[in-house]
């Protein structure tokens, strides 16, 4: 589960690690009050869980309430790689010296949690393993011993990080990893961990992602996970039960179990289109759970093709294209759907559509050949 930079750092916070004062806002108005409360300069920042707000516009600065009330408007209901804005965090302005980057993520190859820094925060980590490999600092914690003074101390000196930040940078390294561990995190991230002019060192981003198996340990989390989902299909998807994650393509995606929804995605992007979602309706799925994936896929309006990609293993494919026709003549959808049947009653599956399926659904019989047509019909529909 995901949470807002907010909520994380409401987490953070109880972890005692240092964050901005600051105050949600869904209105203009609220945003007003919110400033008027914190006083002097502030940041409005957009609440989506998406990167790349500030490139988009998402954070601004509003050095009084009638400034802050203004870029309230301006970000709220802004559309940022497919998340809508619907609340903003109003925070006082940090006064920055230097940027560091810090974050604690579970490696699933080793097994491990992956505690990471560096020097040169503030821009996206990818682009510094990639340009800059020497800067990033690397550890893995064996969760048997746990983190220790002398591994964030390690840390900092291979990051980099500056004499006067040492101290506070160790300190917020020790409660980040307390905090990853206690709350079963998947991802504890700062982007920017800044020092400031008066030798602070504070938090200025939080990243949070919580294994969802761990939630029923975790009541006071789980109760946030209504709020974060403000998108409508991820909502949808959500009360359906069927995983569900938006991208910012066209050519919608459905599939039986995740490594067949991993590949589709991969096959679609060498054919040359964006996946719109990571879809993923169960490897045992049936008729009516591959149906309501289908509800939650038409309901977005940036689809312009969808492509089925069902393995029938334990599901059979007779059974799915007669669930999928009563989904279309029940939803009505009228956009460009191809499918692709392999396995248990494959045959069968491709004759029901074949026979029966309004001209807006077509077979292929394999993943590239499907892909290839699902990816041309939604260039056709732009």
């Amino acid at each position: 589960m995901d949470l807002f930079e907010y909520q994380g750092k409401e987490l953070f916070a109880r972890n005692g690690i240092p964050v901005p004062s600051g105050e949600t806002a869904e209105t203009p108005a609220e945003a007003r009050a919110a400033a008027e409360r914190i006083g002097g300069t502030v940041v409005v920042k957009a609440q989506v869980q998406v990167g790349g707000r500030g490139k988009a516009g998402g954070i601004q600065l509003a050095a009084n309430p009638d400034e802050a009330e203004a870029r309230a408007r301006d970000i709220l209901g802004m559309d940022i790689k497919g998340h809508i804005v619907h609340r903003v965090w109003i925070e006082s302005a940090s006064d920055i010296e230097k940027e560091y980057y810090a974050s604690i993520t579970f490696d699933r190859s080793e097994k491990k949690p992956l505690v990471m820094l560096s020097a040169m925060g503030g821009v996206d980590i990818e682009a510094v393993a990639e340009e800059h490999p020497d800067k990033l600092a690397r550890l893995h914690i064996d969760p048997l011993s746990g983190f220790h003074p002398h591994h964030a101390r390690r840390l900092c000196y291979e990051a980099g990080i500056d004499p006067e930040a040492m101290r506070g940078v160790q300190d917020i390294l020790i409660k980040l990893y307390a905090g990853f561990t206690d709350l079963d995190a998947m991802l504890f991230e700062i982007n920017p961990l800044i020092l400031t002019k008066g030798g602070d060192v504070i938090a200025l981003d939080a990243k949070v992602t919580i294994d969802n198996n761990a939630l029923y340990r975790h009541p006071d989390v789980a109760a946030l996970q209504e709020s974060t989902t403000e998108d409508p299909q991820e909502r949808m998807a959500q009360e359906k039960g069927v995983t569900y994650v938006k991208l910012d393509g066209d050519v919608g995606i459905l599939g039986n179990g995740a490594g067949l929804v991993m590949s589709t995605l991969d096959v679609v992007a060498l054919a040359g289109g964006r996946p719109a979602n990571f879809l993923d309706a169960g490897g045992g799925s049936k008729a009516d759970e591959v149906v309501a994936a289908l509800e939650v896929l038409l309901s977005d309006p940036k689809v312009k093709s969808l492509l089925i990609n069902i393995f029938g293993g334990i599901t059979r494919c007779d059974e799915v294209a007669e669930g999928l026709l009563t989904a279309i003549d029940q939803l009505g959808s009228t956009i460009p759907i191809v499918v692709r049947l392999d396995g248990t009653n494959e045959e069968e599956g491709r004759k029901i559509i074949q026979d029966r399926a309004p001209s807006n659904v077509v077979v292929e019989p394999t993943m590239l050949s499907a892909a290839e047509r699902a990816v041309a019909l939604a260039k056709e529909a732009a």
